[in-house]
């Protein structure tokens, strides 16, 4: 069991360095199907932690609309390579500095926890009915106010996309 954790991991991570430094391809359709790759790889390493749940919504929320939304912007938007180069200059030394302070956060929280000796067997806290009831009666607002969000991006990428016919 714990090879699969290895491989899934190991992909996890390979896919998503791939997602960001693509070596293969300059093309942004190529990083977005290696984050398709990760988003899989992560859905398996839930699956080894028995939250199948969690694995099905990551397969069909993330890889499946979510990525089709990011394609259909990358298509749409269809950058040159002129742009595609002013963007790449422009942004590597931000994402220098975002990798750095993410280090920095993750080496900093390390340093400052304790270490645990033996650790408990997860209990199962609730089940998808659970979810779907407090979903739907108490978080009604944020559910809907997150599909109005959606449909306005939706919205605004077809009037993005739209181009003058003149």
């Amino acid at each position: 069991m714990d090879i699969f954790f290895y491989l899934f991991a190991a992909l996890t991570l390979i896919c998503g360095l791939l997602v960001v430094a693509n070596p293969f391809s300059r093309n942004p359709v190529t990083s977005a199907m290696f984050l398709v790759l990760t988003i899989l790889s992560m859905a398996g390493l839930f699956v080894l932690l028995n939250a199948f749940f969690l694995a099905a919504v990551q397969v069909i929320v993330y890889a499946g609309a979510v990525i089709v939304l990011y394609l259909f912007v990358i298509m749409l938007l269809d950058l040159g390579a002129d742009e595609r180069r002013r963007l790449n200059k422009a942004m590597v030394g931000l994402s220098f500095l975002g990798v750095g302070l993410l280090a920095f956060v993750l080496v900093s929280s390390i340093g400052q926890s304790e270490a645990v000796g033996a650790l408990s067997s997860p209990r199962l806290q609730g089940t998808t009915e659970k979810l779907g009831k407090a979903l739907f009666s108490d978080y009604v607002l944020p559910f809907e106010v997150v599909s109005v969000v959606l449909l306005v991006a939706m919205v605004g990428i077809i009037l993005l996309s739209k181009r003058d016919l003149k």
